[in-house]
């Protein structure tokens, strides 16, 4: 390990403001998408209930963030899912798409407004078309943590996102949430499952559109 690599206050010398170029397994996420044949197995009283939605999902380049010599490239995203035929939001979501080219790591980030967020992690080379993603309960580097009510009533054990990329330039995932449901003895597995056909373009990062108007 050199100098610079032990110092963890240095950054790298030097850094590609082209966040598309840099992507890794995530270049094939960027843009707006739209999924309406998703399928939702969640818990209720009487048992588990299926029910379809549409997806609206839009993952936008940002700029290189660094941590001292760690070097990320990502997508923020905002996911909106609606229930066909009802009003309202069915869920939403917000977070980041994180790859490290040092490590060939891949993190997502998500939060939702139920009091909930996690942090996923899997290993993926830079061209892969699947990768896997998962946080556990408990681990103070990539988990999970919920609001009180939440952590008694529907405790989140683990979390595991799916995706693959597809040859036609569709992508789709496949999450399943860990849930121990206070009065049952078994932990109950939550599945959602969408394809994702793009309908926009990604907007370049600022660096790079600032990269682009000077030449």
């Amino acid at each position: 390990m050199s100098d610079e690599e032990k110092n963890i206050y240095a950054e790298p010398a030097e850094i590609d403001g082209d966040t598309l170029a840099n992507l890794g397994p995530l270049r094939a996420l960027a843009g707006v998408w739209r999924g309406e044949k998703g399928v939702d197995v969640n818990p209720k009283e009487h048992g588990p209930e299926t029910r379809s939605f549409i997806d609206h999902i839009e993952l936008q380049p940002i700029d290189p963030q660094t941590n001292g010599p760690q070097l990320f490239y990502g997508l923020r995203y905002h996911q909106h899912v609606i229930s066909p035929g009802e009003a309202g939001t069915y869920h939403d979501q917000t977070g980041y798409w994180l790859w490290e080219p040092a490590t060939e790591t891949v993190i997502q980030t998500l939060s939702i407004p139920r009091g909930q967020i996690a942090m996923a992690v899997g290993k993926a080379s830079k061209d892969a078309r699947f990768f896997e993603l998962v946080a556990k309960r408990g681990e103070t580097t990539f988990g999970i943590c919920s609001n009180p009510f939440l952590e008694e009533a529907f405790k989140t054990l683990a979390y595991r996102i799916a995706v693959t990329v597809h040859p036609n330039g569709t992508w789709s995932y496949e999450e399943v949430t860990t849930l121990q449901i206070k009065g049952t003895d078994e932990p109950f597995a939550h599945r959602d499952t969408s394809l994702l056909v793009n309908i926009g373009a990604p907007t370049p990062n600022s660096l790079a559109l600032l990269k682009s108007t000077k030449g």
